[in-house]
């Protein structure tokens, strides 16, 4: 039997969030991008005659745009399937051009592409569904595939030549001490001391790299190619990995959005380390956050058993008030019900994908309790934000029972009030009043997610 403790708010709560800085303008993921992601979920498995359906191969990408088209979650936003490690030859070809591994992808990549945006049935409608494609800033890939290090342009001429539309460039590998330093903004990029990695836990050497330059040179050889890719960069989850602090602001001026902790493992203690670093690192993370540039908690693994249908509410729900990218990494054909209705729940989503974009900040903590709160649409005449609310409880085992003794308190202070309305549970509290409060109820390793809609003379 669970216990359960509560929280009353008689404190102010006021955080301030950044104004928008100039980003990479590329013009996509102007609301952070949405779809589903292979490498939690199958790894890099490359033995299609034991394990058909978790083979790394074009049937898989081709089952999951399926999905995404038929079972809603195209309707509901996901629009990318993404590639990654582990797609290629493990050579270049005679030219120096990537080759997708002619055994488990024959049609090759820009015949997948085709399909995800096309042909969904006889009657010729299309399933407008966009193909991402993972690349590594270094010699090779984490899983020893070929990397991009002395072929970066050759490398974005082929990924357009394909109509991919992401590029998630990963950082295993790097050993760039041949490139020099260039100019960016005017300044010039000094060589910085960094560790070869096979992969975020595995330093191997010690060599002298530009990594800023590096990434934003392969972010200039994108837009060359005229076609609007959505860049994935992962530079700062090295760095941090180094405890080297990493430039955000500078990440966001190349990147459309950026990994910065470790890869996310298929468990809730994963899911809370991740918090934690985005408690610990906010307001770096939040003053380069915005339209077309994202910070990456990495994939949703929602859907995987191990998970609660509870622990599954509170990732999306924390993803959704950071402003993250929602990219899935699950089986779609085999997904419980109850864990499909989390991914398609649309007011979480429209949380997530707010045009102001900002980014929710963590504005309490105490014990096991901690309460997030993001400003949303729509906005007043007066230029009150409406804002959603997300209190999460990390105990294992006892419920919390929150109170918020009035609205103002959390810093509500419309003077028309608020509807408020709980996203997961479909759940109103009705329209409040600043002076007015209200009490929910969380489970252990769950979260409550609440909006509070603005009220208009």
């Amino acid at each position: 039997m669970t216990r359960m403790v509560s929280w009353i708010f008689f404190i102010w709560i006021s955080a301030s969030w950044p104004v928008n800085l100039r980003a990479l303008d590329n013009g996509v993921a102007l609301t952070p991008p949405m779809g589903w992601l292979s490498w939690a979920a199958f790894g890099c498995q490359t033995d299609c005659s034991r394990y058909p359906l978790s083979c790394i191969n074009e049937a898989l990408y081709m089952d999951m745009a399926d999905r995404l088209v038929e079972d809603g979650y195209l309707e509901a936003g996901y629009n990318l399937v993404n590639i990654d490690d582990c797609w290629s030859e493990m050579k270049r070809d005679s030219n120096d051009q990537l080759v997708a591994d002619r055994t488990r992808f024959p049609s090759g990549i820009k015949q997948l592409a085709r399909y995800v945006r096309t042909q969904v049935d006889s009657n010729m409608h299309d399933r407008n569904l966009k193909l991402g494609i993972y690349g590594d800033f270094g010699t090779e890939t984490c899983a020893r595939y070929p990397g991009s290090l002395y072929f970066l342009k050759l490398d974005a001429q082929t990924f357009a030549s394909w109509d991919v539309d992401m590029l998630k460039l990963d950082g295993c590998n790097v050993d760039v001490s041949l490139m020099p330093a260039e100019r960016v903004d005017n300044k010039i990029t000094a060589n910085v001391k960094l560790y070869i990695f096979r992969d975020l836990l595995r330093k191997v050497a010690l060599v002298e790299i530009s990594v800023v330059t590096g990434y934003s040179e392969m972010s200039r050889y994108l837009n060359e190619t005229g076609r609007r890719i959505i860049y994935s960069c992962s530079w700062p989850a090295y760095e941090v990995s180094l405890r080297i602090k990493p430039d955000y602001l500078s990440v966001a001026q190349s990147c459309n959005m950026w990994r910065n902790y470790n890869d996310i493992s298929l468990s809730w203690h994963s899911i809370l380390k991740i918090i934690d670093f985005y408690d610990k690192n906010e307001d770096d993370l939040a003053a380069a956050s915005g339209p077309g540039r994202w910070n990456d908690p990495d994939m949703l693994i929602i859907g995987y058993p191990g998970l609660s249908i509870d622990q599954a509410r509170a990732q999306m729900a924390v993803w959704c008030i950071w402003s993250a990218p929602l990219l899935m990494s699950n089986d779609l054909r085999f997904i419980s019900p109850y864990y499909r209705e989390i991914l398609l729940n649309k007011k979480a989503i429209a949380v997530d994908q707010d045009p102001l974009g900002i980014m929710g900040r963590l504005i309490y903590k105490s014990g096991y309790v901690s309460v997030y709160k993001k400003p949303i649409t729509p906005v007043s005449k007066t230029n009150q934000h409406s804002y959603a609310f997300v209190f999460l409880n990390r105990h294992p085992t006892d419920r919390a029972v929150v109170t918020v003794e009035k609205l103002e308190l959390i810093g509500l202070q419309n003077p028309f009030g608020y509807q408020v309305e709980d996203v997961f549970d479909n759940f109103s509290y009705g329209h409040l009043m600043p002076s007015a409060g209200f009490q929910c109820d969380v489970r252990p390793t769950s979260a409550v997610m609440l909006t509070a809609i603005i009220a208009q003379n």
